[in-house]
């Protein structure tokens, strides 16, 4: 349980769950696994590991799925954020990195599970790239920035904020239609 000012803080994308860090998280790194690829549906998890101890959820809870007879992967129930990883053996689990509010002070230093890692991994650094601006239709970015349901990276009060267009999904138009 977290007490005092947490060292760091994070959440999940619809800021259904948030949660609280004591400590620096530890040992970042990169996590080809398959398993880890199925669970993120990405190339690799990026994580870092808390204690137990240090770790407390603010808002929410947390869902988990078994994705192992002796890990537990957790994610937001609401969104489907994977959250954490967790060996029923330890004293710690493993964060998602990119779920903390400041991710980029969490630099990997470190990659396991390589047998799994994706053949083109290395050549990513060689594509080319291009901010959000640079890439898309300048209209629908500003779309999306202005009916954003993303929760911003730092804790609120309550989320989502009280207002009509707060709804998000497919019932969102039905919900408009009963007020």
């Amino acid at each position: 349980m977290v007490h005092g000012n947490p060292r760091m803080t994070g959440g999940c994308q619809c800021g259904a769950v948030r949660f609280a860090v004591q400590a620096d998280p530890v040992y970042p790194h990169i996590c080809h696994c398959r398993m880890c690829q199925k669970a993120f549906g990405g190339p690799f998890a990026a994580l870092a590991n808390v204690r137990h101890a240090d770790f407390a959820v603010t808002r929410g809870r947390i869902a988990r799925f078994r994705s192992s007879q002796t890990v537990q992967r957790g994610f937001c129930a609401d969104c489907g954020t994977p959250l954490t990883c967790e060996d029923d053996d330890s004293d710690h689990l493993s964060v998602a990195i990119c779920s903390f509010d400041d991710p980029g002070t969490l630099a990997p230093e470190r990659q396991i599970g390589t047998e799994s890692r994706m053949p083109w991994f290395a050549t990513l650094d060689g594509l080319p790239a291009a901010t959000s601006e640079q890439a898309g239709n300048p209209d629908e970015i500003a779309a999306i920035r202005a009916t954003s349901h993303q929760h911003p990276d730092h804790d609120t009060q309550a989320w989502p904020p009280a207002g009509p267009d707060t709804e998000a999904g497919p019932d969102a138009e039905a919900a408009k239609e009963t007020r």
